[in-house]
């Protein structure tokens, strides 16, 4: 052994990587995280430098989609959509998806419509060359704390929003937050709610678990909002939530579901 790592150093180390890989969850998951954290930020480079001939331009969020595509392939996901009819509309809409962790960035390319502008919050805008690379997509960055500025006149394109308003670890939902219904009801442009599955199968940040697994995303249909107001808004987004909600638990395959 003292032999081998002496002229090979290289080679053991690299035995030694792939082993600890096989037997030890933790170090996987540190590594894929890594993994997918350098990607993320060094793939941005290749999309600054496509989106830069032409600008700050929401047309240049497929360069983005294009990035995050082959990482499902790269960590064995399985990408299952349904209900892409739903998606199938030239009008501008609201997109709301509930918000699980950072691999929902990944998940949800695989069903972003063109033109459609998510909103974040503005701390992204400076996580280096991936902030910037999300800037020049036309990605829309808002402060939290001035609620005010969160909605904006979007008429021209879609917008999809994390209605949660920050990741959920906790197998359900959050309560969910009004900016993205009072948009919509400002708009008077419809919601459409989409789901994605629990990732606790494959994925679970807390006990350091990352496998390959399966994600399902279930796209719901469109919620009109053409003649309501301002007061309409919380009931409007208890019944987005609560559809949502069901649904979640369902294609989850959780039996018993989690309360409200």
């Amino acid at each position: 052994m003292e032999l081998l790592l002496l002229r090979y150093p290289f080679t053991f180390l690299f035995i030694a990587f792939l082993a600890l890989y096989q037997v030890n969850p933790a170090f996987r998951y540190f590594c894929k995280m890594t993994f997918y954290k350098l990607w993320v930020f060094t793939v941005s480079i290749l999309v600054i430098m496509l989106s830069i001939p032409r600008g700050r331009d929401a047309e240049n969020m497929k360069f983005l989609r294009m990035m995050f595509l082959p990482l499902k392939y790269i960590f064995g996901l399985k990408i299952v959509v349904k209900g892409k009819e739903n998606l199938r509309t030239k009008k501008p809409f609201v997109l709301v998806l509930n918000h699980q962790t950072s691999l929902d960035i990944m998940v949800m390319m695989e069903i972003l419509p063109d033109r459609c502008v998510p909103i974040a919050k503005k701390e992204i805008l400076y996580m280096g060359t991936f902030g910037l690379a999300c800037w020049l997509s036309g990605i829309i960055f808002i402060d939290r704390k001035k609620k005010e500025e969160s909605i904006t006149t979007l008429t021209q394109v879609c917008v999809l929003l994390f209605p949660e308003g920050t990741r959920n670890h906790g197998g359900s939902m959050l309560p969910f937050k009004r900016g993205a219904f009072q948009l919509a009801v400002k708009a008077q442009v419809p919601v459409i709610p989409v789901v994605i599955s629990s990732y606790c199968k494959f994925y679970n940040q807390k006990e350091k678990i990352f496998t390959t697994g399966k994600s399902i995303i279930q796209i719901l249909p469109e919620v009109d909002t053409v003649g309501l107001g301002p007061d309409d808004v919380p009931k409007l987004t208890e019944q987005v939530r609560d559809s949502m909600l069901t649904t979640f638990q369902g294609i989850s395959g959780m039996t018993n579901g989690a309360s409200h």
